[in-house]
């Protein structure tokens, strides 16, 4: 069913048969979700507790380099701390759309003016069990990373996609870095920030170069793709962005447009080991890698300090991440329950909060159970903390299983 802006509604049902079948194949997913939870909130801290150690090690070990401005064999393969000035004189080029420019990196983006179909569902559980599904597809023009097949559409006729030319994001490192009289390798050149819009200035030359090589009969090209017409400019630049189509202000399905950024030189400081000319990781006792590169001037403490915060945030997400699908596992576990009691809604609503409740203690239990083991290896106190936490979670969900006991039995 389709209405005159081009959205599309679609009404699906399930019987409650089916939802059962679904719910207990969803046991085995619950499974290995509760599995994966465990693998990665193991790995998780004990990749904290050596990356903390690491970050320790290597800040008892660092010393500060007083000069970059010659090689000081003193410093060979010692962990030092250094400040100055990334060049390079490297000329990084695109060889698609041939933008040149000296810096450490060069980004090209693309984006794609595309019909994108966006899908909201209601369910509604019906008497008996059943299941109703109301989906409803909309449709809109946007810039998009990547072209989008509209064949996969709902209702395709309307929103057909196409695109004038097809290319993709890259980035170019330049391979000759100066730090001083060092080299940058390429791990602590990818760490450089400070990228900026670079400013495009095409010749008239170049624009009808590129309008030939995308559009020309002769192009090398699938046929479906030359929509540009001989005598139309189709090629237009306007700041760091190359708009290939008719009108830059009335973009068209197919319209194509590639912004290009660079990474000027800049000041550094960096946190690595000396090797010659060079620089590489340093390794702790424990085997874990270290090294740091942050912008501008920065001092030896605060570059350690946000290797520390940034090990703190990292160690917070995944732990986060792995409670989500802890929970999540067992609430599958939980599912058929729900479906069961479904056959009437009002219960089945009952009864998917009660097991909702369930799997978030459960899976948040199981969560602290798993730090906590890890954690006791390397941090008793803290360990046997977190496994107190889980004992009164669990302890919880029994008081409160005795409670809805005893609460008729009292009436």
């Amino acid at each position: 069913m389709s209405d005159e802006n081009g959205s599309y509604t679609e009404v699906t049902s399930t019987s409650w048969f089916s939802r059962l079948g679904d719910s207990f194949r969803g046991i085995g997913i619950g499974i290995i979700l509760i599995i994966a939870a465990t693998a990665l909130l193991w790995w998780n801290e004990g990749r904290t507790v050596r990356t903390g150690d690491a970050i320790a090690e290597a800040q008892m070990t660092t010393e500060p380099m007083p000069g970059i401005d010659k090689i000081d064999s003193a410093f060979e393969g010692k962990l030092v701390y250094a400040r100055g000035r990334a060049v390079t004189n490297d000329e990084l080029v695109d060889p698609v759309f041939g933008i040149k420019v000296n810096a450490i990196k060069l980004r090209r983006k693309v984006e794609y003016y595309q019909w994108v179909e966006h899908s909201k569902s209601e369910k509604r559980t019906k008497l008996g069990g059943g299941e109703e599904t109301v989906t409803t597809y909309s449709y809109t023009k946007e810039w998009v990373d990547g072209p989008v097949d509209s064949q996969s559409f709902r209702r395709m006729e309307g929103h057909e996609n196409k695109t004038r030319i097809q290319s993709e994001d890259v980035s170019w490192l330049a391979p000759n870095v100066t730090f001083g009289a060092y080299r940058l390798p390429e791990f602590l050149i990818r760490s450089i920030g400070g990228e900026r819009a670079l400013n495009l200035s095409l010749s008239e030359a170049q624009r009808a170069e590129l309008q030939k090589a995308f559009f020309a009969p002769n192009a090398q090209l699938d046929t479906s793709q030359v929509l540009g017409q001989q005598g139309v400019s189709m090629i237009h630049a306007q700041g760091n962005t190359l708009y290939i189509g008719r009108q830059p202000g009335a973009p068209a399905i197919g319209d194509v447009r590639v912004t290009f950024f660079e990474t000027p030189a800049a000041e550094v400081s960096i946190i690595a080991k000396v090797n010659g000319n060079t620089f590489v990781p340093f390794r702790a006792s424990n085997g874990t890698a270290f090294s740091r590169l942050g912008m501008g001037t920065q001092d030896m403490e605060s570059m350690f300090e946000a290797a520390k915060s940034g090990n703190a945030m990292m160690a917070w997400i995944l732990r986060g991440l792995g409670v989500v699908l802890c929970v999540a596992g067992f609430g599958l576990l939980f599912a058929p329950l729900k479906v069961i009691a479904d056959v009437i809604p009002l219960l089945g609503s009952i009864v998917g909060a009660g097991t909702g409740l369930v799997a978030g203690l459960l899976g948040s239990a199981w969560s602290l159970v798993i730090i906590a083991i890890a954690w006791i290896r390397f941090r008793p106190v803290l360990g046997f903390c977190l496994l107190g936490a889980a004992l009164a979670l669990v302890i919880l969900l029994y008081v409160r299983g005795r409670m809805r006991k005893a609460g008729p039995a009292s009436a």
